[in-house]
């Protein structure tokens, strides 16, 4: 039991984490709800009350995990890279206005979606670099970089869309209605489930393969574990903080432009849509692994739409969601949380060892 405790005391303690923002979040509705037990139903019950729902939830989920994952391959070599907001960002409106530049070209559906994501992820991976190579080369701060980064990805898309591929006949800013061609299909009947959706569930399992199957990998992991010993062992360290935050771009771009396509089917954000920071949030729970991250995503998602229903049906404010969030994160991230308890069962799973090699055959 100790050794099992043990070798998944960090996923353990994640779920009692999450228990914990449970348990205050119902204390609190107890205490500001007129009609409490109504509202746990909401909260807890409500994402499931339909098909539509259910849908809105991996709806929700799937530009979070893209953003997951590309936040993730970076954190695992140690590069606080937040720039998945504004590669998602610029991804998506690069992607739009060059879907529109060759739609003249009638390409067959097929192979129209592909070129167009392939094109979206390119750039992702040339807007990861800038922070990379300016990191490996310069030693700058990842984190202000990539934080200055989101702004200028931003300002640089609204201008792309509002100078040359506005549409204004729509009254508000917004990008030409891409082609139908190119469209990522929605599959189920009263939701908004499309094709992205299989993307992204095929990219946590690529991303898996790559992190813990693959060379580079591994040295990537090796850099985020020891980055001296990754040196002194002759891992190229410069090549590996560039390539994760390029691969971690193409990630995030081709999550901007499958929202793009499969939802929206035209730019239309105004603003940064913030999921490249539920990327940071869904990484951090899930521990920087693709398929923690996946788990991570859904169960953001679900408390997101819950937190909606219980917006709309009880007395209980929405931001009682992000208190929820906040309270697990800190769990999460406080790595002396539970800590003694693990020091412990190390300590008794050692003297028990000793016992028994010490014991008369």
């Amino acid at each position: 039991m100790e050794k099992f405790i043990l070798k998944y005391f960090n996923l353990l303690r994640t779920i009692i984490a999450i228990l914990i923002g449970f348990v205050i979040s119902i204390s609190i509705i107890l205490l500001v709800s007129k009609n409490s037990i109504a509202s746990l139903g909401y909260l807890f019950l409500g994402p499931f009350g339909s098909i539509s729902r259910i849908g809105n939830i991996i709806e929700l989920a799937t530009p979070i995990i893209f953003c997951g994952i590309a936040i993730a391959i970076p954190f695992q070599a140690q590069q606080f890279n937040v720039g998945a907001e504004g590669t998602f960002f610029i991804s998506a409106a690069l992607g739009t206005a060059f879907a529109l530049i060759i739609q003249k070209l009638n390409l067959p559906g097929f192979v129209y979606i592909i070129v167009v994501l392939t094109f979206a992820g390119l750039m992702g991976a040339l807007w990861g670099f800038i922070p990379g190579y300016l990191k490996a080369k310069f030693r700058a701060n990842m984190v202000v970089l990539t934080l200055m980064l989101n702004y200028i990805a931003y300002f640089i898309s609204i201008y792309l869309i509002n100078y040359h591929f506005r549409d204004k006949s729509a009254g508000y800013l917004t990008s030409y209605r891409l082609p139908d061609t190119v469209y990522l299909k929605q599959f189920i009947p009263n939701t908004r489930i499309h094709i992205g959706f299989l993307i992204a569930i095929a990219s946590v399992f690529i991303a898996y393969y790559f992190l813990y199957h693959t060379t580079l990998g591994y040295e990537i992991r090796m850099v985020g574990f020891n980055f001296h010993f990754a040196k002194y062992s002759g891992i190229n360290v410069f090549k590996v903080i560039v390539l994760s935050s390029i691969i971690g771009g193409i990630f995030a771009g081709i999550g901007g432009m499958s929202e793009v396509m499969g939802i929206h089917r035209r730019f239309l954000w105004q603003s940064l849509p913030g999921y490249g920071w539920d990327g940071v949030v869904v990484s951090i729970i899930g521990r920087n692994n693709p398929i923690l991250i996946m788990f991570a995503a859904f169960f953001l998602a679900y408390l997101r739409i819950g937190g909606q229903v219980l917006n709309l049906l009880s007395d209980v404010p929405y931001e009682l969601i992000s208190v929820i969030e906040a309270i697990i994160i800190l769990l999460i991230t406080a790595e002396a949380f539970l800590e003694n308890v693990k020091y412990r069962i190390t300590v008794q799973v050692a003297e028990k060892e000793v016992l028994e090699n010490e014991s008369p055959s």
